[in-house]
């Protein structure tokens, strides 16, 4: 487990630092708390969309591993062939789902300052969707038979991409105009288009696409990929759009408390992105197990996969409830914003082990074909439960940012227990038909 997982885990890590490199570039202009805040919300309502739209893509997880573990190659062939097809039509839907959206953002009642440099910021990021969802299904494939190591290196190198070209785009640097934070969203398109094009060329170089792969087009598997990736990119969407939620809501607040919620959020996020690299390694070594029918193996390790991740959570707890203030000061001189991140970190403490469960957990159903379940519990944890929490405590309570994610930590703690007991029934089952 931790041979597949570790490269797919610094694949996360550094896909999450650059949203955190985006945020501290952006944190250093003069309008530090408006900059972040307008991040915050344009990168928040992008991945709404856009990796909902990715998520869609999942249904590789499941369909590859289990064809590789088979032995059956061809089979995972025809799956990325016909995944590559779907990324030009979804590519289209969401640009224009998020180009679209754009006048819609001005009646969520935002402040004008922020929304001044929002607007711009998501636009160009925009233009990111197809380089996205063409990395998204190739890596997904990639992982699926074991070729992990070029899907690290494509993201950490990418990441010193987006570096050089935020500082020389956000600060206009080197004879370039300073584009402020829309040069932040030219700098993430660009490294975007960059880690796709080197998994198409690790494809190309390791697997050889020619005459003998499975070129036609086919509907029956393209559909069977909605079917298993619909329910895990809506999951995606419950998640992501509850966040987007959340950022909406505090954003009627002030600056400083949207800038702290970026803050907190980037560094919840950087610990999650852990755990959504071990349950990618969970969903592939389930998913394969399943492929050589030996059930004992799946249950192995998704149970090996979650003491991995709750183990790295329980350890992140402990740096949030350490060393919250040093972390704020990392991306903001401002003391009104840390202030305020101090008190979300510690919440974000409280909520890692439950968080690092579903994930994992998510990751592993998946792998055993089954997205459906924790759609479900995303939906009721975080909308029937977090959103309707959270909304009560920060404006009727008053509680303010604190309230929001205080709500959205009662959402977590409740899907993490619910996929515990699932996946413990799941493994019951395949012992009773073992």
């Amino acid at each position: 487990m931790l041979q597949l997982a570790w490269p797919i885990v610094l694949a996360e890590l550094g896909w999450q630092t650059m949203g955190i490199v985006d945020t501290i570039v952006v944190g250093r202009l003069p309008d530090s708390a408006e900059s972040i805040a307008a991040v915050s919300l344009g990168t928040i309502l992008f991945y709404a969309i856009g990796i909902f739209g990715s998520g869609l893509l999942l249904g590789l997880d499941t369909l590859v591993s289990q064809s590789f573990g088979a032995e059956d190659h061809q089979d995972g062939r025809r799956s990325i062939v016909n995944a590559l097809y779907l990324t030009l039509p979804l590519s289209l839907a969401l640009m224009s789902i998020l180009w679209g959206a754009r006048p819609l953002l001005r009646l969520m009642g935002e402040r004008p300052e922020v929304m001044r440099l929002t607007i711009p910021y998501l636009t160009t990021l925009t233009w990111s969707i197809p380089p996205l969802l063409l990395y998204f299904a190739l890596r997904r494939y990639l992982q699926a038979v074991n070729l992990v190591r070029p899907v690290m290196f494509a993201l950490i190198s990418a990441n010193l991409i987006n570096l050089l070209g935020n500082i020389v785009l956000v600060y206009g640097k080197w004879g370039s105009p300073a584009f402020g934070v829309t040069g932040s969203a030219w700098a993430t398109v660009i490294s975007r288009i960059y880690m796709a094009g080197v998994l198409a060329m690790v494809l190309i170089v390791r697997e050889r696409p020619g005459r003998g792969w499975p070129w036609q087009p086919s509907l029956t598997r393209m559909a069977r990929l909605l079917r298993l990736g619909l329910p895990a990119g809506s999951q995606i969407l419950l998640e992501t759009g509850v966040y987007a939620v959340a950022a909406a809501l505090i954003g009627k607040l002030d600056s400083a408390s949207l800038a702290a919620h970026q803050i907190a959020l980037n560094a919840a996020a950087l610990t999650f992105m852990v755990t959504v690299g071990i349950g990618s390694a969970a969903a592939v070594r389930v998913g394969q197990a399943l492929g050589r029918r030996d059930t004992v193996a799946a249950a192995h390790a998704g149970w090996m996969a979650l003491m991995i991740g709750v183990g790295f959570m329980a350890c992140a707890t402990i740096v949030f409830w350490s060393f919250p203030t040093y972390l704020a000061r990392i991306y903001t001189p401002d003391p009104g914003v840390i202030q305020i991140s101090v008190s979300l970190l510690f919440i974000a403490g409280i909520f890692q082990i439950f968080d690092g469960t579903q994930i994992v957990l998510a990751g592993a159903l998946r792998g055993a074909g089954d997205t459906h379940t924790p759609m479900f519990c995303h939906l009721f944890g975080y909308w029937f439960i977090g959103v309707p929490l959270g909304y009560y405590l920060c404006f009727s309570r008053k509680w303010g940012a604190v309230g929001i994610w205080a709500g959205l930590c009662a959402g977590l703690i409740v899907i993490g227990s619910i996929l515990l007991m699932l996946w413990s029934a799941q493994v019951k089952q395949w012992q009773r038909t073992a």
